[in-house]
């Protein structure tokens, strides 16, 4: 049976998901737009919903779509709107410190989610619960900065700044993981 929150969370859920795809669209079919030139937005029409749709699939398919996993869900979907949103209104080159407060922000949300679901039910002692979703989110952390320099730093502009933009985005999101693991931690031992 679902419930009103359940609801609310898959709605929630919803509206991130289109959100995030109309702008990507926009992106790709409006490529004269400054904010999106040399972004690989086409990657990331494909990527994002993909990304943005595996863990409630997972989660509907192992039979645990619960309150607990449209919340994981909705917070692990927000980063992938809050960075489109941020092409779209072209804060990443408007704002210089705009980059670095999605890098800690958008981790901070991502292992939230993950982390409510990573040993839910308590059965790891506290501390090996944080250093496992801190830890993931580093690892998380390292990915995306791969997939950014294989998909629009190595041929872009960004390039000459590259090495310090990486090193600083790998320190906040690692930093966002590692408050991502605290909230998780809080609202497991609250529920």
């Amino acid at each position: 049976m679902t419930t009103p929150r359940q609801s609310r969370m898959s709605w929630a859920c919803g509206v991130l998901l289109v959100a995030t795809v109309v702008q990507l669209l926009v992106a790709v079919l409006v490529p004269e737009l400054p904010q999106f030139s040399g972004k690989a937005f086409t990657a990331r029409l494909v990527a994002y919903p993909v990304l943005m749709l595996a863990l409630p699939v997972a989660l509907r398919l192992t039979h645990r779509l619960d309150t607990r996993g449209w919340t994981a869900g909705a917070l692990v979907m927000a980063p992938f709107l809050v960075d489109v949103t941020g092409n779209t209104l072209d804060l990443y080159d408007r704002l210089v410190w705009w980059d670095d407060w999605c890098h800690f922000l958008n981790w901070a949300l991502l292992m939230s989610g993950l982390g409510l679901l990573l040993d839910a039910d308590g059965r790891a002692p506290r501390l090996v619960r944080a250093l496992a979703i801190a830890g993931l989110g580093s690892m998380i952390a390292i990915v995306w900065e791969l997939g950014e320099w294989f998909t629009f730093i190595r041929f872009g502009t960004e390039l000459a700044d590259a090495y310090t933009d990486t090193l600083g985005d790998l320190c906040l999101g690692s930093l966002g993981g590692i408050v991502g693991a605290g909230y998780a931690l809080r609202s497991t031992r609250h529920s």
